[in-house]
Order: C-alpha cells, then sequence, then structure tokens
C-alpha cells in the first residue's frame, strides 16, 4: 500500500493515536503500548487502552485487553467483526486470542516483537487450527516509530 493512499493514511493516523496512548502508558512506569479500536463503519474511536499491569496489579491488564473491554462495554455486544484494532507492539498470546475471541475485522500493528509476538513473529496464532475466527492483519503500520518508542523507554528504564 502506498504511503499516500487513503487507507494507508487512516492506518497512520489511528496508529498515531495508539502511540500517543502508549507515551501516557511509558510516563505511568508501564511498558509504552497502546491500542485504540475504530468502528470501521463511522471511523470513530469505539474504545483505548494502555499498559496498566503496574498500575492495576493485573497482569491481564494490556492495552488490547482494556479497550477490547471497554470496546464491548461501549457496543454492548462481544463481537467486534465491526471494528479495527490498532495496536502499537506486535500482540502477545494472551491479547492475540482476545483479538481473536472478539471476531475483530482487522488487526493493524506497528512493530514486530521478537520475543512474544504471535500474530507473525514468534507464532501465528491468527491462521492456526485453533483459532475458530479468520483475522485479517496488517503489520508494520508507523513500525520504526513505534519500535524506537519501546526501545528507548527500555534504555532509559535500564540507566535508572
Amino acid at each position: 500500500m502506498a504511503i499516500n493512499h487513503p487507507e494507508y493514511l487512516i492506518h497512520r493516523q489511528w496508529m498515531n493515536r495508539a502511540i500517543e496512548l502508549a507515551q501516557a502508558a511509558g510516563d505511568a512506569g508501564e511498558v509504552p503500548v497502546g491500542a485504540v479500536i475504530v468502528d470501521r463503519n463511522g471511523n470513530s474511536i469505539v474504545a483505548e487502552g494502555e499498559n496498566r499491569k503496574e498500575r492495576d496489579k493485573d497482569p491481564t491488564a494490556h492495552a488490547e485487553i482494556i479497550a477490547i473491554r471497554a470496546a464491548s462495554k461501549a457496543l454492548q455486544d462481544w463481537h467486534l467483526d465491526r471494528c479495527t484494532i490498532y495496536v502499537t507492539l506486535e500482540p502477545c498470546p494472551m491479547c492475540a486470542g482476545a483479538i481473536v475471541q472478539a471476531r475483530l475485522g482487522l488487526l493493524v500493528y506497528g512493530a514486530d516483537d521478537p520475543k512474544t509476538g504471535t500474530i507473525r513473529t514468534v507464532a501465528n496464532i491468527p491462521d492456526s487450527a485453533c483459532s475458530n475466527h479468520r483475522l485479517s492483519v496488517l503489520g508494520g503500520i508507523l513500525e520504526s516509530a513505534c519500535r524506537h518508542q519501546l526501545q528507548s523507554w527500555f534504555a532509559q528504564k535500564r540507566q535508572k
């Protein structure tokens, strides 16, 4: 997809919002990951999330899980097939499973996760036999900005 293609520009817009949420998480001492769920018909935000594991003392408080819960509540439906989720980092096994279970229509993510990425990098949950939903995926949107944000946060953490 060309960088001036209208669809790519929309993906960049929503990923930029996810990056803002990730920055807020990082500023709060969380691993900087942000997620935005958008209604594909109205192209408006349905829900947002940022990592909150440390603040909530909850191992499931990943940005994607928080956004999925909020979207389901807002739409009064757990079927999120009319929605796109934007996340700055390739989802982990828990989040990939939740995205599949929520029947999200499209996953757009920024940076690959070479340690726990289960969309394309380490494993491929969406295309595996255990997946009961065929998830469309678009990776690499604003990849360098997402990766730089994570690398900078971890480098700063190591200095302390």
